[in-house]
């Protein structure tokens, strides 16, 4: 009798990669402080009373500190008009002290994010979502990546031997996950497809894919069958959906217990790309204060 048995796909472990990193930049930044008596600065503006972006902000601080880096935060009332963030801004493009300029979105109405956006100095766009970052990434780099995408690139690099010539699939074309996803992965000699929802037969693209980097926004939207046999699965997803017993779980844009039967390795949700995030906002900012400042630029 043939041994049926499916083996599971190995569990990304983006909690301890996230760890990992941060490690290496406390020691970068705290070497870098030693060397030149400066610590770089990160500035958070946070406005409105968003609970989910309290809780953001504040998660964001406590990381920064603890990386070794000098923490600003910035939090103004909803009433806030669009000229007086903007001012705002440009107080931090000018502080010599601030070397990454976050704006936690989303904005109250009344505010265009894309104002917002274009007006951070791309030098202190540690989000890595200004026109000028975004250009550099499709173009000839330099530019500071957009925190998630590069996350995601880290912690394939760990869970592949090779990516070149791969063939990828990013399901969702976001300015802040899949185009920067598909650009990451071009120039790490992947063979791109962008997928989204005018895209004909979905499951047939994600089971082209030795790479699937899953970014629509769609509690478990990705089944199984969705899977090629060995795939790498990057689950960038991350909804609240509610349980039979009235309380809510975290779930990804993947069908996890199902994809894990077939992927050869895939992120879980929680756990999986979202410590990255923070940690890459951290890795941008000291990249960010090493080339402003004219210091050798950390290996992270």
């Amino acid at each position: 009798m043939s041994d049926t048995t499916q083996a599971m796909a190995t569990r990304i472990d983006g909690k301890a990669a996230a760890e990992a990193l941060r490690a290496r930049i406390a020691t970068e930044a705290a070497r870098l402080t030693a060397r030149h008596g400066t610590i770089a600065g990160l500035a958070v503006v946070l406005v409105g009373e968003d609970p989910a972006s309290q809780v953001y902000v504040r998660n964001k601080a406590a990381a920064t500190r603890a990386a070794g880096l000098a923490s600003f935060e910035h939090r103004l009332p909803a009433t806030t008009t669009e000229a007086e963030l903007l001012a705002l801004v440009a107080s931090l493009n000018r502080d010599p002290d601030i070397d990454g300029i976050l704006v936690q979105l989303p904005l109250p109405a009344g505010i265009s994010a894309a104002a917002v956006t274009a007006a951070i100095d791309p030098a202190k766009d540690v989000d890595g979502f200004h026109p000028v970052n975004a250009g550099r990434l499709w173009g000839d780099g330099g530019g500071l990546v957009p925190c998630t995408p590069q996350g995601c690139m880290i912690l394939l690099r760990g869970a592949r031997d090779r990516l070149a010539g791969a063939n990828a699939v990013v399901l969702g074309r976001s300015q802040i996950v899949g185009k920067p996803m598909a650009a990451l992965l071009l120039g790490a000699d992947c063979t791109v497809t962008v997928a989204h929802s005018r895209s004909r037969d979905l499951p047939a693209l994600c089971r082209s894919a030795d790479i699937l980097v899953a970014a629509v926004g769609r509690p478990e939207m990705v089944r199984g069958d969705w899977i090629r046999p060995g795939a790498t699965v990057i689950d960038v997803g991350i909804n609240r959906v509610a349980t039979a017993d009235g309380r809510s779980r975290l779930v990804g844009d993947v069908a996890y217990a199902e994809a894990a039967t077939v992927a050869g390795a895939i992120t879980p949700v929680p756990g999986g790309v979202g410590p990255m995030t923070i940690a890459c906002l951290l890795r941008n900012t000291l990249i960010a204060a090493a080339r402003r400042r004219g210091w050798s630029e950390p290996d992270l």
